[in-house]
């Protein structure tokens, strides 16, 4: 079996816990008329906030994860 049938097969649940301990989402938002940087697990969890692109990426791979950019 090959590696894109190994995903095809995996449960809807399954395939959304793929990566959640690895990865973590930082989106621009507008916080009080201020552009901020909101970070969340891949679940969707808030897990914090700061005011810069480069200090949420930083954070983010402080605890083992991997960064990636939500537009």
């Amino acid at each position: 079996m090959n590696q894109t049938q190994k995903f095809k097969e995996l449960s809807v649940q399954a395939f959304a816990q793929l990566g959640m301990p690895y990865l973590a989402y930082v989106r621009r938002v507008v916080v009080n008329d201020q552009v901020r940087f909101a970070i969340h697990a891949a679940d969707g969890s808030a897990m914090g906030e700061t005011d810069a692109l480069d200090v949420a990426f930083a954070a983010v791979r402080q605890h083992d994860m991997e960064p990636v950019s939500v537009h």
